[in-house]
């Protein structure tokens, strides 16, 4: 791997280190060279590298394709059929979130308007036909509420009073639409870089990428947001118009599911955000409190 950074960049790698944080099963590496650049390389891991080489190559298409200041610098590429390497511009010197300012929370806001302002790229999946099933997951726990209730955040008594009005009301979050959708905003691939011309905000791994509604990425954001001290979701949106339920279902279903081996902190995370997001549904929609059993 060093040989392949070295060829693409055209000096050796002297160090290497992983940084620190993310949920992705992709290898990362921070790489210092013998000139004294660094630079971010991803590559897959031998358990998912089919899976991994899939999402790198449409992550490298998207910054090929995707030209705006919120997207990461591409410093070289190269495509094996078992384990295509990313080499992106060096991030980890900028800032991280959390914690989070007014600023930027703000900051962020902006840049997810841009983002939703760009054209997507002619080959990005439409999200009503891709990511429908996958994001109605209360459909998934109607059917089999075994793993949601083994999370003890209510009865099984009060699932099934409130289920089919998550269900209803999430059907009816707007997927379809011609904006460009990341669909993967959390802080963990938010970060705001110093320029002389002032802080740019950028967002990382777009291999999740789509064509959508225009609010998509802003409401996916939000529950995390507040995990981390931001503010509560329905502070800053009166009105979800279905995306509360529908993020809430697609928790649901995920967070109580055995834990994913290459990506150890995503259940805990996904219940994290589960915390977040079902309480705003409940806000919104008028349903009973919770009434968790002891």
């Amino acid at each position: 791997m060093r040989d392949r950074i070295a060829q693409l960049l055209g000096a050796r790698v002297v160090d290497a280190r992983s940084p620190v944080g993310g949920y992705t099963p992709a290898q990362r590496w921070v790489v210092t060279l013998s000139d004294g650049r660094t630079a971010i390389a991803k590559t897959g891991i031998d358990a998912e590298t089919s899976r991994v080489a899939s999402w790198l190559r449409v992550e490298y298409r998207a910054y090929t394709d995707i030209h705006a200041p919120f997207m990461p610098e591409v410093l070289g590429w190269d495509d094996t059929e078992d384990q295509p390497l990313l080499i992106l511009e060096d991030l980890s010197g900028a800032h991280w979130p959390p914690p989070w300012s007014a600023d930027q929370i703000s900051a962020v806001e902006v840049m997810l308007e841009s983002v939703a302002r760009t054209a997507a790229p002619a080959w990005a999946d439409e999200l009503e036909a891709r990511e429908r099933t996958h994001l109605s997951g209360w459909i998934r726990v109607q059917r089999d509420p075994e793993y949601f209730l083994s999370l003890g955040l209510c009865t099984e008594a009060w699932l099934l009073r409130s289920i089919d009005v998550l269900i209803e009301v999430g059907a009816t979050a707007m997927l379809r639409g011609d904006s460009l959708v990341h669909l993967d905003v959390r802080s963990d691939n938010l970060c705001f870089v110093p320029l002389r011309s002032g802080v740019v905000t950028k967002i990382i791994d777009w291999n999740h990428l789509g064509r959508g509604g225009a609010e998509v990425d802003r409401m996916l954001w939000l529950p995390s947001l507040h995990r981390e001290g931001g503010p509560a979701p329905w502070e800053l949106v009166h009105d979800s118009r279905g995306f509360s339920a529908l993020i809430s279902g697609y928790f649901a279903a995920q967070a109580g599911l055995p834990p994913i081996p290459t990506a150890p902190g995503v259940r805990s995370l996904q219940r994290e955000q589960l915390s977040v997001a079902l309480p705003w549904a409940i806000r919104e929609l008028g349903l009973e409190p919770l009434d968790v059993a002891h």
